[in-house]
């Protein structure tokens, strides 16, 4: 039996292992999508804007609805694997569009199985992880799924390059990583049993939600607004003179920092206020944020990229760690809901937002923006900290 606390449990290992195949596959497609839908499907940058804050709006809703529905069932298990088989599954669509209204299809079937995989996924890791080392398991998700997304674009950048496979060939061949860790799942997850009380017509209403996690989601949905899609900086990149071919290899190195430093920050915030790395991480990101639209050269852009992925670094493993810690275990499927439903809609709304500066006023507007959001977030984090005082403790262990 495994009783060191710090050690990581099988089930966080293995969900890491298949987010690093799944990423593997969307990651060939993702760097090359703005692309594909701007120069050979003739969309325009809010119609890429809006091709993924719907699909994200759409798996920020079903996010909520399979948390609350995977607390009500004996396992979680099986609204993982439905999930990740649909994001496998719907990846051959990309490659045979020939309108943007068919990638639009099939980014919405991919969130769907995001949405119905993310909040029991991080659920289940909350159920096998002690309190004292949530972060790090969430520190660890992170990276592998990071690891997947540099995995991702250097195999699209060999395919593209090296073999000279066309992109929509390449996008066929970016379903076989993904249907590998459905398979992965089916055969290996193991899931500790749970107590499920049946509930009856009698029964009251779940009990609310403690005022302190609505409080740390109000601050986290902030800087959603800021964070809006990383499409509208592979379009500035495509600007700034990187070359289609060479996006790929950008988008790697930018996750390459994440999956290096993902499991130490998460650790790191089990050891300290996790709401600081959260600050920290909310300011250079604004900073960050505001010095983009200034990168005109292809060597300021890519220095920039690669230090955009600290702050996700420091605050992923974290964030969700600290919602981990203010609910109790019976709610965890619906907290993870609701964060991912926060999340997911105020992003939709940033992209939006986002995507209406860039188009109709300019970049450094929209820029200057997000950079001013994601200040107001950490302000916000901030005095909750202030607030509180110490670090809040787990509601149940």
């Amino acid at each position: 039996m495994n009783t060191n606390p710090n050690r990581l449990r099988p089930q966080v290992i293995l969900l890491g292992l298949v987010s690093l195949l799944n990423d593997s596959s969307s990651e060939m497609i993702y760097p090359l999508l703005p692309i594909f839908l701007s120069t050979t499907l003739g969309a325009t940058p809010l119609v890429i804007g809006m091709i993924e804050g719907l699909a994200d709006g759409l798996a920020s809703i079903l996010k909520l609805a399979a948390g609350s529905l995977s607390d009500r069932l004996p396992r979680r298990k099986p609204l993982v694997v439905a999930g990740y088989g649909l994001a496998a599954a719907s990846r051959a669509l990309i490659g045979i569009a020939v309108h943007w209204p068919t990638v639009l299809t099939a980014r919405l079937i991919d969130r769907t199985g995001k949405g119905i995989r993310s909040a029991p996924r991080d659920a289940l890791i909350s159920d096998v992880t002690p309190p004292e080392s949530r972060g790090k398991a969430f520190g660890f998700h992170r990276a592998l799924d990071h690891s997947g997304a540099v995995i991702g674009p250097l195999a699209a950048l060999v395919f593209l390059n090296a073999l000279h496979v066309p992109m929509r060939t390449l996008f066929l061949i970016a379903v076989i990583p993904g249907a590998l860790g459905v398979l992965l799942l089916i055969i290996a997850l193991k899931e500790p049993p749970r107590e499920i009380k049946v509930k009856s017509k009698d029964d009251p209403p779940p009990a609310p939600l403690p005022s302190r996690f609505w409080a740390a989601l109000g601050a986290i949905a902030l800087f959603s607004l800021a964070n809006s899609s990383d499409a509208f900086l592979l379009l500035q990149a495509h600007a700034a003179g990187v070359a289609t071919s060479m996006l790929p290899a950008l988008w790697a190195a930018h996750h390459l920092i994440k999956a290096l430093f993902s499991t130490a920050a998460g650790s790191l915030s089990d050891r300290m206020d996790r709401r600081r790395l959260l600050v920290v991480g909310w300011l250079s990101y604004a900073a960050i944020y505001f010095c983009f639209p200034g990168a005109h050269s292809m060597t300021a852009f890519v220095i920039l990229f690669v230090l955009y992925a600290i702050p996700f670094t420091l605050t992923e493993g974290a964030e969700r760690a600290w919602i981990s810690d203010l609910v109790p275990a019976g709610a965890r499927g619906r907290s993870f809901g609701l964060y991912y439903l926060a999340t997911g809609l105020f992003v939709l709304a940033g992209t939006a937002i986002f995507g209406e500066l860039y188009q109709n006023v300019s970049a450094r507007a929209a820029f200057n923006t997000g950079a001013a959001l994601a200040v107001a977030a950490a302000v916000m984090v901030a005095i909750i900290a202030g607030t509180t005082g110490r670090a809040l403790q787990p509601t149940e262990r």
